[in-house]
């Protein structure tokens, strides 16, 4: 696999005169009204700094995109990209970092912007996903949204860098089709992350404790059947927490109430809980539950034990007995890899 140095050293590190076009992960929780949004946490865009700098140091004019929250397909305030846009402004300090607004991310503005675009300088486009194109399942919709993208960086030497490590696993126009168009390398941060799972996939330490999260469990199919196949060992462990787990409780026979099911994947997960029995691995479930009436802050809530969730009730977290036993379960691994929010 190439990396962003063979792509620098290259062009003998100088990338004057060229544009990049840079996927990032900028999926940033926050807070406040549609009109006065607040970031509450940093740290994707702090992680994705290092890559565009590199780019920037070398002279490059530097076309950043990236999605936020789940829009449908069309414009929505809440989740527009302006307030990033704003702090990657301080994170870079006195370089010029442009926000092209609007309701597409190749809209008007956009072309407009990245024809101005001067090296040296950055530009964020829209949320992805104001454009429905981008998690399309049309191959010929999502190609031409690619094509719009990387017109936007148009030129002999334009690049593609992919840096957006949260979304590597998604079949969509900015991910997979745009480097069908473009001279594509992973960015600092894909290259880091890769490095971290060859480690952990190649030669982790024992026991190893793998803790799995997120809501779905087909979102994880492909990484369970490596873990279990190819990875995990007798007296290593595996937890299951998040939405995931309510599928993995009703594999075990248990009613999960209301909560987030994926009744079509029961049986597949019925096979994963026999296959690590077989091998000797542990899986934790969570012993008790969060139960809400509604998925929302203020709903009615107790602890209830995993075993007995009302029927009109949905599990939103784990509960105490179940994060001192996580606890517990990573308290003497060698390696942990923790996989989720």
């Amino acid at each position: 696999m190439r990396s962003l140095q063979q792509l620098l050293d290259a062009h003998d590190g100088d990338l004057a005169g060229v544009k990049i076009l840079v996927r990032s992960d900028l999926n940033t929780p926050l807070s406040g009204g549609d009109d006065a949004r607040t970031i509450t946490d940093d740290g994707r865009i702090k992680a994705s700094v290092p890559t565009w700098e590199a780019l920037l140091d070398a002279g490059a004019a530097v076309v950043v995109c990236a999605h936020l929250g789940r829009p449908k397909g069309a414009f929505e305030r809440k989740s527009s990209l302006a307030p990033v846009a704003a702090r990657i402004g301080e994170l870079l300090g006195d370089r010029t970092v442009t926000f092209a607004g609007g309701d597409s991310p190749t809209g008007q503005q956009a072309r407009e912007a990245a024809g101005a675009l001067r090296g040296g300088e950055l530009l964020l486009l829209e949320n992805l996903r104001f454009d429905a194109r981008e998690t399309s399942k049309d191959e010929a919709e999502r190609g031409a949204l690619a094509d719009e993208l990387a017109a936007l960086v148009s030129g002999r030497r334009s690049a593609f860098v992919s840096d957006g490590f949260g979304v590597l696993h998604r079949t969509q126009a900015s991910v997979v089709d745009v480097t069908h168009r473009l001279d594509s390398v992973p960015g600092l941060l894909v290259a880091g992350e890769l490095e971290v799972l060859e480690r952990l996939t190649k030669t982790p330490g024992r026991p190893y404790v793998v803790a799995l999260g997120g809501s779905k469990v087909s979102d994880k199919l492909g990484v369970i059947d490596h873990l279990l196949s190819d990875l995990l060992v007798s007296g290593d462990r595996l937890l299951v927490g998040g939405g995931m787990a309510f599928t993995f409780l009703a594999a075990r026979g248990l009613s999960v109430g209301t909560s987030l099911l994926e009744s079509d994947q029961v049986d597949t997960v019925r096979g994963y809980l026999d296959a690590a029995e077989r091998a000797g691995v542990e899986v934790l479930l969570p012993s008790d539950v969060v139960a809400a009436s509604a998925f929302s802050a203020d709903a009615e809530h107790a602890v209830v034990a995993a075993d007995a969730i009302p029927d009109d009730r949905m599990g939103l977290d784990i509960g105490p007995e179940a994060a001192r036993e996580f606890a517990a379960a990573v308290g003497d691994a060698r390696t942990v890899f923790w996989n989720g929010p």
